[in-house]
């Protein structure tokens, strides 16, 4: 049994239920907007009929808002269509005990049809269209996500009410791997460490970052599915512990002017014998022709396909120049001024894309990066060379400022229709098109401190 490491098989749960050690079974998935969303059932109803015949939830969970309201524009799902149900499948390969929620387990679900067919607009559906895609060419994702967040004292509720402004940051001053002020967090973050590390993930470490209350806490890189899902249960977990310690932590690609939350992600491909397609030793720097290609495709595709690396208006609030945000759309070797940072050797020879924030939907973000990648191999795309010196003042090609100029790239971008499909490039536009007209009816505090006297 894998209780040691927190991960189960059906099993080890049809055990732990039967002497009522396990009594509640969450049933999730990753919604477009990154959220762990689902259901708890029974323990005794999920071994007796939901391991086997899965669990319904309704199709409009695809097709909100942030605030869950029910939009127009989605052909998936609408009042016209009645709002049927989606069939929850229980992947039991990621079935583990959730040591923060007592009696807990939780298994991650792929979502279908009533038919059986996939639900291609849901992001693991995504990512794992683009799996299938490399392991057509004899290939594997391994993937790493980096996630930073900034913790506060006040309470979620209480930063609720106070429509968070004025809260309390847990640092006062930038505490960038320095361990003092990290160390007043270290009840909470190690809490976090501990949970996820109980819930079969392996963690690295933890260390501070440059704005107030900001920490990132690492995990071992794993195959793409695993590292995708993980980020899910991790995201939502460390608010829940947060929580239960009596304070809060966002994700926002950009809470404040000073520096934003990022989520760089590392991928690397394999052979699916094991062997380090990205490396070549007789190279000067180390890179296999094929890794090459690999990122000479990300330069060429990431303005288009940047909507699925920064999803939200405030993602483009993050990149700044001279603040560890990417702005330039360059490679370079172990420079953090690019977008794209090459690093490692052998096996551990890798790209680090820097465009994600914490609000990232990281199942959409790395699949854009497989897309982005695959194009430039099966297109033979040659690599410039690497980006020396300072990215920000190098002239290079820029990033999309807004969500809007994001979308319009994408919606036009052949690359993304041909990897992810009309249906979904169509999902997604219309998701962020909903952001955009939320965004430009409301009237902020920043207009009003503006014009409300002055004005």
């Amino acid at each position: 049994m894998g209780q040691e490491s927190g991960k189960l098989t059906l099993a080890d749960l049809e055990r732990l239920v039967a002497v009522g050690d396990i009594d509640t079974v969450i049933v999730g998935f990753c919604d477009m907007q990154g959220r762990l969303t689902g259901k708890r059932v029974a323990a005794r109803l999920f071994v007796e009929d939901v391991a086997q015949h899965g669990a319904e939830c309704c199709n409009y969970l695809l097709a909100v808002d942030v605030d869950m309201n029910t939009v127009g524009g989605y052909a998936i799902s609408s009042w016209e269509t009645g709002y049927g149900d989606m069939v929850m499948t229980p992947d039991f390969a990621t079935l583990r005990l959730l040591p923060w929620l007592p009696g807990t387990a939780l298994v991650m679900a792929d979502l279908s049809w009533i038919g059986g067919d996939p639900v291609k607009q849901a992001p693991r559906s995504i990512l794992n269209r683009q799996i299938d895609r490399l392991a057509e060419r004899g290939l594997e994702p391994f993937v790493g996500t980096e996630l930073e967040f900034m913790v506060f004292d006040d309470t979620f509720r209480d930063a609720w009410k106070a429509g968070y402004r004025g809260l309390t940051p847990a640092t006062d001053y930038n505490v960038d791997y320095a361990m003092l002020a990290s160390t007043r967090m270290e009840p909470l973050l190690r809490d976090i460490r501990l949970g996820m590390a109980g819930a079969g993930m392996y963690c690295e470490g933890v260390k501070g970052e440059c704005n107030l209350g900001q920490q990132e806490i690492a995990f071992r890189y794993d195959h793409a599915l695993v590292t995708c899902d993980n980020h899910t249960i991790y995201k939502n977990g460390a608010k829940e512990i947060a929580d239960q310690h009596g304070k809060s932590l966002t994700f926002m690609a950009k809470f404040d002017e000073r520096e934003g939350n990022s989520c760089h992600i590392h991928i690397s491909l394999r052979g699916t014998d094991g062997s380090a397609v990205f490396a070549d030793d007789g190279d000067p720097l180390g890179m296999s022709a094929m890794f090459r290609s690999f990122v000479a495709g990300q330069l060429a595709t990431l303005r288009e396909l940047t909507l699925f690396y920064a999803p939200n208006i405030n993602s483009y609030k993050r990149f700044v120049d001279g603040s560890f945000a990417p702005t330039a759309i360059a490679w370079g070797m172990d420079n953090r001024t690019c977008a794209l940072r090459v690093v490692g050797h052998g096996h551990g020879m890798r790209m680090e894309c820097r465009a994600p924030g914490g609000d990232v939907n990281q199942y959409l973000a790395v699949a854009a990066l497989i897309a982005g990648g695959l194009h430039g191999i099966d297109a033979g795309l040659q690599l410039p060379e690497a980006m020396t010196g300072n990215a920000y003042t190098s002239g290079a090609a820029r990033l999309p400022t807004t969500l809007a100029e994001a979308a319009e790239l994408f919606g036009n971008s052949a690359v993304a229709r041909d990897a992810f499909g009309d249906d979904v490039v169509d999902h997604y536009l219309n998701n962020a098109r909903v952001e955009l007209d939320a965004f430009n009816s409301a009237v902020t505090d920043w207009e009003r401190v503006r014009g409300f006297e002055r004005l």
